[in-house]
This record gives C-alpha cells, sequence and structure tokens, in this order.
C-alpha cells in the first residue's frame, strides 16, 4: 500500500512540473567514493536499485545524526557546526589570517600569465582583480601552515605552497570563464561577463590561456606526485562538465548523479589543492588524507549551499543572475529534494552541514593551532554566506 501511494505521489508530482527533463542522454557514469560516497562502482549499481528515498536517507546516515531533518530549521542562520576544540593561542579571522601569505596574489597571477598581445591580456585578466572571494586560495595557505605546523612545528609557508594557491585560483578562473560561455551567462562578479563582452570564441581562448598558465606554473614547481595530484582535478572538470550536461531518467539514481558533478566541478579542486600542500609539507600520508577529506567535504557543503543561494537570493546580491540552474533545465540539490520531500532548500541545507562537521572532524585530527581553528571556522562560514 506504502508503494502504491508513492508511485501514484511521484506521478502527481511529475504531471505538475517537479520532474525534472534532462537536456541530454549522457553515459551512465560510476560513482567514485570521493564524490562523496564510500565504495567502488559495484557499490553504486547497488545503490541505484533502491528507492530515492533509501538512497537519500543511506547519503545522510554516513554522517553523525543526520537523518533528523526535521530539527534542523533553516530559517535559523545561526545553526552552525562550531568545534569547541581550539588552540588556546590568539585567534584571528581566517580571511585576515590567510591574505597573510596572499598578498599580491593577484597581481603575480598577472605575471604568470606572460601575454603580449593586448586583447588577449585584458581578456585574461579580466577576473583577477581583487574582487573574487579568494576562497580557494584562502583554504590552501591556511591549510598549509596547518600541516606544517602539525608536522615540524614549522609555521612558514613553502614557496611551492604558496604556488598551489595561485595555481588553484587559476584553475576556478579558468573553469568560470568556460563555464559562463556554455551557461551564456551574462555577468559575473557584477560585471559582464567575458563572453557577452568579447564573444564566445574568444573566451573559450582566454579560458584555455589561463588553464595552460597554471599547468606552467605546476611543472615548475617540479613535484611529480603534487603534479600527478593537480592533473586530476583538471579530468574530473571536464567529466563534470559532463555530467551537467545530462541526467538520469531513473529518480533513485539521480540525486547520485548530482553528488558526483557536485564533487568533480567543484569539491575536486578544493580537495585536490589540500592534498597538494600537505605533501609540500608533511611526509605523512595520515595527514595527506586529513588534507584531502577536509577540502572534500568543505567543497561538497560549498557547492550545496551555492545551490541554496540560486534559490533564495537575488542577482543584485549574488552579484551574477540566480535561478540560472532552473532556467537551464538543471535538477540541483533543492529541487531534487523538493520532488520527494517537504521542503528541499532546507534539506540541501542541511546535508551541507553535515559535510561541514564531517570537515570539523578531519582537520580536527591536526596539532592545535590558529590556522587549524582558522579552517574550521571557515567551515562555519561557508554555511551561513549570503553570496
Amino acid at each position: 500500500m506504502a508503494t502504491r501511494w508513492w508511485r501514484w505521489r511521484w506521478r502527481w508530482r511529475w504531471r505538475c512540473g517537479c520532474y525534472w527533463r534532462p537536456a541530454a542522454r549522457s553515459p551512465r557514469p560510476g560513482f567514485p567514493g570521493s564524490a562523496g560516497l564510500p565504495g567502488p562502482r559495484a557499490a553504486a549499481d547497488a545503490r541505484a536499485q533502491m528507492s530515492y528515498f533509501n538512497l537519500v536517507k543511506s547519503i545522510t546516515s554516513a554522517f553523525q545524526n543526520v537523518y533528523e531533518l526535521s530539527r534542523f530549521h533553516h530559517t535559523t542562520p545561526g545553526v552552525c557546526c562550531r568545534s569547541k576544540i581550539q588552540s588556546g593561542e590568539q585567534y584571528t579571522d581566517p580571511f585576515k589570517l590567510g591574505w597573510r601569505d596572499l598578498k599580491d596574489l593577484y597581481e603575480d597571477i598577472k605575471k604568470e600569465l606572460l601575454i603580449s598581445t593586448t586583447e588577449l591580456k585584458e581578456m585574461s585578466e579580466y577576473y583577477f582583480d581583487g574582487k573574487g572571494k579568494a576562497f580557494r586560495p584562502i583554504i590552501v595557505v591556511l591549510m598549509a601552515r596547518a600541516c606544517n605546523i602539525h608536522h615540524n612545528n614549522s609555521r612558514n609557508v613553502h614557496a611551492s605552497q604558496r604556488s598551489i594557491a595561485l595555481i588553484a585560483e587559476m584553475i576556478h578562473t579558468a573553469t568560470l570563464v568556460h563555464d559562463d560561455v556554455i551557461d551564456d551567462a551574462s555577468s559575473r562578479r557584477g560585471k559582464h561577463t567575458v563572453n557577452k563582452i568579447w564573444g564566445e570564441k574568444k573566451a573559450v581562448l582566454a579560458g584555455d590561456l589561463i588553464l595552460s598558465a597554471a599547468s606552467i606554473a605546476l611543472a615548475r614547481i617540479g613535484n611529480t606526485t603534487v603534479i600527478s595530484i593537480l592533473t586530476q582535478v583538471i579530468e574530473d572538470l571536464v567529466r563534470g562538465e559532463f555530467l551537467q550536461l545530462g541526467s538520469k531518467e531513473d529518480e533513485s539514481e539521480r540525486f547520485a548523479h548530482y553528488l558526483e558533478k557536485t564533487f568533480k566541478k567543484t569539491a575536486s579542486l578544493i580537495a585536490h589543492s589540500c592534498k597538494a600542500v600537505s605533501v609540500l609539507g608533511c611526509p605523512d600520508p595520515a595527514v595527506h588524507e586529513i588534507a584531502y577529506q577536509y577540502g572534500r567535504n568543505v567543497g561538497m557543503a560549498f557547492q550545496l549551499i551555492d545551490d541554496v543561494l540560486d534559490f533564495t537570493s537575488c542577482s543584485e546580491q549574488m552579484g551574477k543572475p540566480t535561478s540560472t540552474d532552473l532556467k537551464l533545465g538543471l535538477a540541483t540539490g533543492p529541487v531534487l529534494f523538493a520532488c520527494r520531500q517537504s521542503d528541499g532548500v532546507q534539506q540541501t541545507t542541511y546535508l551541507a552541514q553535515q559535510y561541514c562537521h564531517e570537515a570539523i572532524r578531519e582537520i580536527s585530527k591536526l596539532r592545535p593551532s590558529p590556522e587549524r581553528d582558522a579552517l574550521i571556522q571557515l567551515s562555519e562560514i561557508v554555511l551561513t554566506r549570503e553570496k
């Protein structure tokens, strides 16, 4: 009887337009553990046979005390996952603490571009205007210091670790340029996009140039392990974009598809950048895993909240058009949850909170330091940000 009721409810919601028709069919991807759920491809295939309700429950039950959705209220912005573990040392705002190692960040990135053609130079430098959040470089340098302190109590950031921060921002910016072309976006960070000013063809080339400059900077570091770690990001970004171009007909697979796409397009860069600086600062594989898992969980939470803000914020506040995913026919967390449960925004926010809980659990394994505490606070800022 319960099964019939769920089927009837799904048919009713489909007729009301809650079913999200895919933009194009895509090959069925595997669902590696690094994308948010543990287990090989075979486990993902088995999960695909579960009902949508059980799939979501299995995702959230991976975290401690997660599946109590009614206890979280999205209308209470003060809800967060603050850790009481503090280093005992003087504590500073994470962005102020991180910027100590990021002075002249954007000027140094522009030096990496080394472009002689005036128009191409202007296009490539367009987003490196200092108006971005620099969220990824901040995480990278804080993680570098936290790992160095954990290893040998060194409070210096190596030049190679700082280079990872620049490279991460360059890769991220290159993807923004390409994404704006794919989405036909007209504004970003409160100004016109590269593709709207110079055209789509030139915008694609500008994104490629930024990416090539990042690759040269990465090769200059000279560490083959780090090169291998960060080249995985490039592959993930491409695969993630392909995943976004399609969806799943089967409702039980749709959420897994969304989480895998979220990891590859957003969380992979943060996770692998954190791992790269840990490799450069500490020989312990356990620390590398801590850094990776922190970055992965914070990255997943960051994108989940971004998907929530796409529904709840205005374009002026975000600095870019909102409801973009809806217009493009993309099924994000709020839509997928709303199709089978009561409040998609609330439950997506709650899932983001659980990823932040996991990020805090991981980073708290490192030796206490102001940088470690700043990373804890940064995971909380992800949940309460408004743009």
